[in-house]
């Protein structure tokens, strides 16, 4: 490979035999077809070898391919290829008077390694990423194009696919009519007293709501309410509101964050926390995130609070959220509302990861799903345990790719090959 490539935090270095960045469909075809193993890399903002091709593979980037957004208003709906990232997507369809309904916490991601991995916003209504997909499009291991659309049988292990399918050459999304969002922070509410009620009605008080802390003592430092301008403004009785811009990581500058104390903007510009001209969250950092049934919230944050200890140390920040159960067999959110923890640890892999085995037995009793494209250690029999569909998908990898072009180590340990 003639140059180095890493993730975008910098702890994983990818190894494969040649690195090609195609220009055309059909270059991306003929590569796909000549090679032995592929692996397809997004914008590289997961934390694990996800991506890995291996030293006899080819690992593809997408960021030549023309970067198509066709918008039909009409529809309400936009076709947007592979290697697009959400921040230039949302300007296009911002321009048409059309939407996303969520989006992740930055823009940063490229759509179709986002939705491949499970990734989501928040709010008690609002499905992950995945959810607003109509349609995939595919290379596969022959070279042939395929298009997995809703209502195929296979739909429900094509878009959340972790990339063992083939390499996704655009998908489909649905789209609203455009909302203005508004975003108050709070600070300092307390985690004593809280009960899976007042849980519910914290987190249901607008669109999108983000609780933040540190654990370095029990309570949230932060909560990040994002109202919807045509929705009713929020009561938010559990936390005084704050008096300067904040940003979710202690000690880094609120410029980076999108727009606080209810000024009103466009969605995409109020969704995510961070701003797309800005690195996101720290930058020098690695991350985990576990989700879990949102019933058991309450007892799972209680049992974090029981290691806090452990976590703090190296913890910069933790995000709590919601998201609404949805049908893909390998999202986290698949089949149950679902409650998301999530870790942004110090950038040291040696002293994080005994971190995560301690916080993965904390949480085991809940049935905590790892995202895919964060730092974790769940074992494939644990994992066969908490994904009903996971032999489902299984059985499709083995059908589209029979001969395991686009598996590596991390897939098959998803597998349980």
């Amino acid at each position: 490979m003639a140059e180095t490539v890493t993730n975008w935090a910098g702890n994983i270095t990818y190894a494969a035999g040649e690195l090609h960045r195609p220009h055309s469909l059909d270059a991306l075809r003929t590569l796909v077809a000549g090679s032995a193993r592929v692996r397809a890399l997004g914008s590289g903002h997961s934390f694990n070898e996800i991506a890995e091709a291996g030293e006899d593979g080819v690992l593809l980037s997408l960021d030549a391919l023309p970067p198509q957004v066709d918008v039909d208003p009409a529809a309400r709906t936009v076709r947007v290829g592979g290697g697009v990232r959400y921040a230039e997507l949302a300007r296009q369809v911002h321009r048409h008077g059309l939407a996303l309904a969520n989006m992740a916490s930055l823009p940063h991601i490229s759509v179709a390694g986002s939705v491949a991995t499970g990734t989501h916003g928040s709010g008690v209504g609002n499905g992950p990423l995945a959810s607003s997909v109509r349609a995939v499009e595919l290379v596969t291991a022959d070279g042939s194009a395929v298009t997995v659309a809703r209502g195929d049988e296979r739909f429900g292990g094509a878009v959340t696919s972790l990339g063992a399918l083939g390499v996704v050459t655009a998908l489909t999304l649905d789209l609203e009519p455009a909302f203005e969002v508004e975003q108050h922070v709070f600070t300092e509410m307390p985690l004593e007293g809280l009960d899976s009620a007042t849980f519910e009605k914290v987190m249901s008080a607008a669109y999108s709501v983000s609780l933040f802390t540190d654990w370095r003592a029990p309570g949230f430092r932060q909560v990040w309410v994002k109202r919807r301008t045509d929705q009713p403004l929020p009561d938010f009785p559990w936390a005084p509101p704050a008096t300067e811009k904040m940003h979710p990581v202690p000690g880094m500058p609120a410029v980076n964050c999108t727009e606080q104390f209810g000024v009103a903007g466009p969605w995409h510009e109020r969704l995510p926390h961070f701003r797309a001209e800005f690195t996101p969250s720290s930058g020098a950092e690695l991350q985990s995130e576990y989700l879990l049934p949102r019933e058991s919230a309450v007892a799972a944050l209680r049992a974090v609070d029981g290691v806090r200890e452990t976590v703090a140390p190296v913890l910069q920040t933790c995000e709590v959220r919601t998201v609404a159960a949805d049908d893909q067999w390998l999202s986290p959110s698949y089949g149950r509302d679902t409650v998301a923890l999530h870790f942004t640890w110090v950038e040291d892999t040696r002293v994080v990861l005994p971190v995560v085995r301690r916080l993965e037995e904390a949480l085991a009793p809940f049935g905590a799903r790892p995202h895919w494209g964060k730092v974790f250690t769940t074992p494939a029999a644990e994992l066969h345990a908490r994904y009903p569909r996971l032999h489902d998908f299984r059985t499709l990898v083995r059908d589209l790719d029979p001969a395991g072009k686009f598996t590596n180590a991390f897939v098959r340990g998803v597998l349980g090959d």
